[in-house]
């Protein structure tokens, strides 16, 4: 298969020798200056300076960068809500005008009326809903995005919501990770109690999700609004019983989530706006990646998760955009990692890192995320030849060029 040569690049930050867990300095970073990727089918095969690779590959091909520029890797937006019809924005307005989520969803807002949105669209007005979402995702440099379900809360329409994430698959260059997340909230027109309605999930729609292969990844919503944390813990313990990987809503308005989500060994504990002090310290002893999600706190006017003292006490850290109709409607990755990092006083290797390689862990993916040999050539240009330019504009710096699969996208 041809190689192909990529570059120059006036700096390539590579994201390869940083450890998983815990703080970084920016100076840990390692940035390839006049360097270039080479490229094989989907995979990079090897990093150097641009002359070092064209005397090692003589008869690659060669896609030059005509301006500075500087490379790092894909985004990776390990959790979003993009799968849903219709929008939120009366809920927005009695926000701001001083009501609280919980007196929002007693009014009739919040998740059940996007639920209701998404029982009566069809599944192809979903389908490219998620396509429309996910391309402009991609445009601003993610290229692997987690896609949850969630917003129909029975057989029938989560199987669309799930059927709609996988068919968009197929339409578009990024990679779209499914997540069943039929467990959101008790359905209002469920006649029965939360475990009734938890046990129904396991007999009727696991088998379906199964059959058709729909996602390997379930999530629930712990908190006083949804399930508590012994109805989540025994429903989580049957999906990991079927193979499925788990993830937890965990810690948003009150804490006990992130401590299930440690106990069952949760690829990662999501939200963690609230997590306690004994929370951080279980969390950074686990495996369990921590995801901060900036967008929720923007769009609900709450604290922000505590990333500082998650990555002081030994954690891995993820920043996802939480993109959905309600909480956090924004869905630009970029900007909230920027902000979040100005609030926590994040390094750029730690919020860069929270967006690569530390938010493919939390999807379970070793593939992506760093560039380097052997890796997924997802990756993104931006027109600076200072890599601390990326964040200092705070999201408006858009990338140049976006590749994924070693293919620039159309």
């Amino acid at each position: 298969m041809q190689i192909r040569i990529i570059g120059p690049f006036a700096q390539i930050m590579t994201m390869a020798a940083l450890p998983l867990k815990g703080s970084l300095k920016d100076e840990q970073l390692q940035i390839l200056k006049h360097g270039a990727v080479a490229v094989q089918g989907a995979k990079v095969v090897a990093v150097a300076s641009f002359d070092h690779l064209r005397r090692l590959y003589p008869a690659a091909t060669i896609e030059h960068v005509t301006a500075a520029s500087t490379l790092i890797p894909g985004f990776i937006d390990c959790h979003t809500h993009i799968c849903y019809a219709g929008n939120r924005a009366k809920d927005y307005a009695m926000r701001t005008a001083g009501k609280s989520y919980l007196e929002i969803a007693q009014a009739g807002g919040g998740i059940w009326e996007t639920v209701q949105h998404c029982r009566l669209a069809t599944e192809q007005e979903l389908t490219e809903g998620v396509v429309q979402r996910a391309t402009q995702s991609l445009t601003n440099g993610t290229t692997t995005i987690e896609v949850k379900s969630g917003y129909g809360l029975n057989t029938k329409s989560e199987l669309k919501m799930l059927r709609a994430i996988k068919e968009a698959n197929r339409h578009i260059q990024a990679d779209l990770v499914s997540t069943c997340l039929a467990a959101h909230t008790l359905p209002r027109d469920f006649k029965g109690s939360s475990e009734d309605y938890l046990n129904q999930l396991v007999v009727q729609l696991l088998p379906m999700i199964e059959k058709e292969k729909l996602c390997k990844r379930f999530d629930i919503f712990i908190e006083q609004s949804a399930f508590n944390p012994v109805e989540a813990r025994d429903f989580l313990k049957k999906v990991q019983l079927r193979g499925f990987e788990i993830t937890i809503h965990a810690d948003q308005f009150t804490p006990g989530g992130s401590q299930v989500a440690v106990m069952l060994g949760a690829q990662s504990a999501d939200h963690l706006e609230h997590s306690s002090e004994k929370d951080i310290r279980l969390i950074a002893q686990s495996d369990t990646i921590a995801v901060c999600l900036p967008g929720a706190s923007l769009g609900l006017g709450i604290p922000f998760s505590p990333a500082r003292k998650l990555l002081d006490a030994g954690a891995a850290l993820a920043i996802a955009s939480d993109w959905n109709p309600g909480s956090a409607p924004m869905g630009q990755l970029l900007t909230q990692a920027a902000i979040l990092g100005a609030f926590e006083k994040l390094s750029l290797a730690e919020t860069i890192s929270a967006l690569t390689y530390r938010a493919a862990h939390a999807l379970n993916l070793s593939d992506r995320g760093k560039i380097a040999n052997g890796q997924l050539a997802d990756m993104q240009a931006y027109p600076t030849s200072d890599y601390r330019e990326i964040l200092y504009y705070q999201g408006s710096m858009k990338p140049s060029t976006v590749w994924k699969n070693g293919k620039s996208i159309s």
